[in-house]
């Protein structure tokens, strides 16, 4: 039983610090960024989370989903919502980066439909959403990243103005499962 627990740790082990970026891998996470409390008379508090999920179609290459939450408030001023749902594609650029052994540049895309509101009704925006930016991910594990994101958003629609945009710089973690395929191949190399 101690040959099969220790013949399965290495295989999967060995397998999971090459793969976590192949074909039919998931990915699951998100990013933080806005992230400020204001300690002084304005009480501002800001905070945008951005959970994800995608597939592996190929190596490399992931597409799936995300859902974007911010919120903007302050003592005596208007609050500012930011909402969003849509799809989203990632590209992990190379091979492995030496000069930090487990990282990976990245590229991502989104489009969906989302929004600014603020509370007193001035410059709200409701439409559609597309963003794209470079990224970094280190993996801290061969199954878990830590990562930026530098992307620049945008919404265009309806509402008070009929653009807006950012530039943010968010951090984030990422999982990444193995696929069926994956487990299925790890199964059959302990046999």
């Amino acid at each position: 039983m101690k040959k099969v627990l220790i013949a399965a740790a290495l295989a999967f082990t060995g397998f999971a610090a090459q793969a976590q970026i192949q074909r039919g891998n998931v990915l699951m996470g998100g990013n933080i960024a806005n992230l400020s409390l204001g300690l002084d008379n304005s009480k501002q508090f800001s905070f945008d989370l951005t959970p994800t999920a995608a597939w592996f179609i190929e190596d490399n290459l992931a597409l799936g989903g995300y859902i974007d939450f911010g919120v903007t408030t302050a003592k005596n001023s208007p609050t500012i919502t930011r909402y969003g749902v849509g799809a989203l594609g990632r590209y992990y650029a190379g091979n492995d980066v030496e000069i930090l052994r487990h990282g990976r540049f990245f590229g991502e895309v989104n489009a969906g439909f989302g929004g600014i509101n603020t509370s007193n009704g001035t410059g709200n925006t409701n439409g559609l959403a597309l963003g794209f930016g470079p990224g970094f991910a280190y993996f801290i594990t061969p199954n878990v990243g830590l990562e930026t994101l530098l992307k620049y958003k945008g919404v265009a629609g309806f509402g008070n103005a009929a653009y807006q945009s950012t530039l943010t710089l968010s951090l984030g973690l990422q999982v990444y499962l193995p696929g069926r395929s994956t487990a299925n191949k790890v199964k059959s190399d302990m046999r």
